[in-house]
C-alpha cells in the first residue's frame, strides 16, 4: 500500500488529513516535528510528504517549514512534497514550489482538490518509477545484445535474451557450462561469449570438436604426444589440455566422444592431472570447461553410450539453445545481417519467419549465401529463398486459428506442471509464440 507522511504540530490536522485519504487507499504515517519527520523518510518508504510550514507555536514565518523542505529534498531529491500553508505563508510556499515542491494548500484545504493532487502526484511517481525500471531494463537488453553482437551473436527473440543473460550470468564463474541445442542453432557462439565476459578472456581459449577425432588419436589430441609414441610421431606435440591451461577449453560435439575417451577426459577432470602419450612425468593443468552437444545425453546414458559420471562433471550448469523453428524473430534479423541493405518483399519477411528451418542458423546462412549470388539486385521474394509463399500462408492461417485465451493457458500449465514445451504443443504453438502470450497476459509461468 502507498505510504504518505504527514507532519503537522496540530494533532487535529493530523486527525483531519489521516482520515480524508485512508478513505481513499492510502497508508498514513503522522509526524509532530521535523526531525521525528526526517527519521521516517530515512526509514520507511514514502512516496509523498504533505508537511506544515511551522511547528512552534506562535510562529507563523515559515522557516520551520523551509529547513524541513530542504532536509527531506536532501534525503531524497525526488521526493514529492505538498506544503499546507496559511495565507501569511503563501508568499514562502510559493517560493518552496518554484524550488521543487510538488504543490501547495491553503488552510483551510478542500478535500476534493488535495485528494485530486495527491492522487495525481501518487500517480506521476508510479509512472516515473515504471518508466526508469523499464529503461534500465532496456539499456540491460541493448548492453547484453551490444556484447552479443560484438562476437557475431544476432538476435531480436525474447527466447534468445534469456539464453544471453543467462550465458553472461554464467561467465562470472569458472564453472563447467554444458551448452545444448541442435546443429548450427549457435552454441558455439554462446561459447564464446561466455568465453569473451569472463575473468579468463585474456587466457588461451581452446576448441576441440571432440566428435570428430579418431579413437586412435583421442589422447594424443587431449593430452599431447612425446616424439616416437606412435608411427607419425616425430616430434613432441602438445595437447589441447596444456595448450588451454589456465584458460577455457570448449570441448564440442562431446556427445560422440567414445567410451574410451570419456575414460581418460574424466579422469582429467577430477584430478586436473595427464601424462602424454609415451611419456611418464604428470603435467597439472586448470581449465575451465564449455562443452556443447546436440545429443540427448540422459538418453545416450540410459543406453550406455555416455558414462553419467562424465555428464555430472561437465552439466554444473547447462545453456539450452533453442532450433530457429522456436525464434521466427531471430530468423530475420539473421538475413538482414547476412545480407545487409537487401529489401525484402513482405511475402519473403513473412516466409522467412514462419519456415522452420531444420539446419538451424547454418541452413539459413547457407539460404542467404545463394541468394546473394543468384538475385544480386532487386527486392528479394520469397521464392529467392526457394521457400513457398503457400506454404507461408498455411502457416499464418494455422496461427491465427489458435488464440488460446488467458483461462486455457493458466489451465494447460496447471495439467503439464509449468512445462512450457508440452504446452506450447497442446496449442500448436512455438515456445516463443506461447511466452508472447504469457507476457501478453502476465501470466507467471516462473513459480
Amino acid at each position: 500500500m502507498t505510504k504518505i507522511l504527514i507532519v503537522d504540530d496540530n494533532v487535529a490536522v493530523l486527525e483531519a488529513l489521516s482520515l480524508l485519504l485512508e478513505i481513499h487507499g492510502y497508508d498514513i504515517v503522522t509526524a509532530t516535528s521535523p526531525q521525528e519527520a526526517l527519521q521516517i523518510v530515512n526509514y520507511q518508504s514514502i512516496a509523498l510528504v504533505i508537511q506544515d510550514m511551522n511547528f512552534s507555536a506562535d510562529t507563523t514565518s515559515g522557516e520551520e517549514g523551509r529547513a524541513l523542505f530542504s532536509d527531506l529534498r536532501s534525503l531524497n531529491p525526488l521526493l514529492p512534497i505538498i506544503l499546507i500553508t496559511a495565507w501569511t505563508e503563501l508568499e514562502q510556499a510559493v517560493s518552496l514550489v518554484k524550488a521543487g515542491a510538488a504543490d501547495y494548500i491553503p488552510k483551510p484545504w478542500d478535500d476534493t482538490k488535495l485528494v485530486t493532487t495527491v492522487n495525481n502526484l501518487i500517480a506521476l511517481g508510479e509512472a516515473n518509477t515504471k518508466n526508469k525500471a523499464l529503461q534500465q531494463h532496456a539499456n540491460a537488453f541493448g548492453s547484453a545484445k551490444q556484447v552479443a553482437q560484438n562476437i557475431g551473436l544476432i538476435y531480436e527473440s525474447a527466447a534468445m535474451q534469456r539464453v544471453v543473460d543467462m550465458a553472461l550470468q554464467v561467465a562470472k564463474s569458472d564453472v563447467p557450462v554444458l551448452i545444448t541445442g541442435p546443429n548450427g542453432s549457435g552454441k558455439e557462439k554462446i561459447a564464446e561469449l561466455i568465453q569473451c565476459q569472463s575473468p579468463l578472456n585474456q587466457a588461451p581459449f581452446v576448441k576441440i570438436n571432440a566428435g570428430a577425432l579418431p579413437q586412435e588419436l583421442i589422447e594424443a589430441e587431449l593430452f599431447g604426444a612425446e616424439a616416437g609414441a606412435f608411427t607419425s610421431a616425430n616430434k613432441s606435440r602438445i595437447g589441447r589440455f596444456e595448450a588451454a591451461n589456465g584458460g577455457t577449453l570448449f570441448l564440442d560435439e562431446i556427445g560422440n566422444l567414445p567410451l574410451s575417451g570419456q575414460v581418460k577426459l574424466l579422469r582429467v577432470l577430477q584430478t586436473y592431472e595427464f601424462e602424454k602419450l609415451g611419456s611418464v612425468k604428470t603435467q597439472h593443468t586448470r581449465v575451465r570447461i564449455i562443452s556443447a552437444t546436440n545429443a540427448d545425453l540422459a538418453s545416450d546414458i540410459a543406453k550406455g553410450d555416455f558414462r553419467e559420471d562424465l555428464f555430472y562433471r561437465l552439466n554444473v550448469i547447462e545453456i539450452s539453445v533453442p532450433p530457429l523453428s522456436e525464434r521466427g524473430d531471430d530468423a530475420l534479423a539473421l538475413v538482414k545481417h547476412f545480407l545487409p541493405g537487401r529489401e525484402l518483399s513482405l511475402t519473403a519477411q513473412q516466409a522467412i519467419t514462419a519456415h522452420p528451418w531444420p539446419g538451424n542458423v547454418r541452413e539459413l546462412e547457407n539460404a542467404c549465401r545463394r541468394v546473394e549470388i543468384l538475385h544480386p539486385d532487386g527486392v528479394l521474394t520469397a521464392e529467392a529463398f526457394g521457400l513457398s509463399c503457400e506454404e507461408t500462408q498455411s502457416q499464418t492461417q494455422r496461427t491465427v486459428a489458435i488464440e488460446p485465451s488467458q483461462e486455457e493457458i493458466e489451465a494447460a500449465l496447471a495439467t503439464y506442471n509449468g512445462v512450457i514445451a508440452k504446452v506450447a504443443k497442446h496449442f500448436g504453438l512455438s515456445r516463443q509464440a506461447l511466452y508472447r502470450r504469457l507476457d501478453k497476459y502476465a501470466i507467471d509461468y516462473k513459480s
